[in-house]
């Protein structure tokens, strides 16, 4: 009964956590909401086919699904693979380039992305401003 017991709690505890690891998974939309992709917690990024297109890893490097290193992020600044600084965030969710032009803006309260003339180019409710930024502004996993 006991080796029963142990099997159902981790029986349990493999579902709760396939469970939140698809729940963590936020979904990238276009301008008209429709899903482009997604990005779950542990910073992996997918199309809207499943396929991985990369990862921000934990200590700020994106890759692409082949592992290669595509830039960095560090306290919201972006910096290119040979670390020159290509854009930035600021705190109120404006994105500008290396040359502090605007590039566009992030709404931190419903994830809503914009281009730098204020139109809507996609929504990214949930994902952190850093990666919203690298995906949507300096593109780091267009083919």
């Amino acid at each position: 009964m006991k080796q029963f017991r142990l099997y159902i709690t981790a029986l349990v505890l493999a579902m709760a956590g396939i469970m939140a690891t698809q729940a963590d998974a936020q979904v990238l939309r276009d301008a008209d909401f429709n899903s482009i992709g997604r990005i779950n917690g542990n910073g992996v990024v997918r199309n809207d086919s499943g396929r991985s297109v990369g990862t921000f890893d934990a200590d700020g490097t994106v890759r692409d699904n082949k592992g290669t290193v595509l830039g960095e992020i560090k306290q919201l600044e972006i910096f290119d693979t040979e670390g020159t600084r290509i854009g930035y965030i600021n705190n109120d969710g404006t994105v500008r380039d290396g040359e502090s032009n605007v590039l566009g803006y992030i709404s931190i309260n419903d994830g809503k992305v914009s281009d730098a003339q204020k139109q809507t180019i996609g929504f990214a409710r949930g994902v952190r401003v850093d990666w919203i930024a690298g995906y949507y502004f300096f593109h780091f996993f267009e083919k």
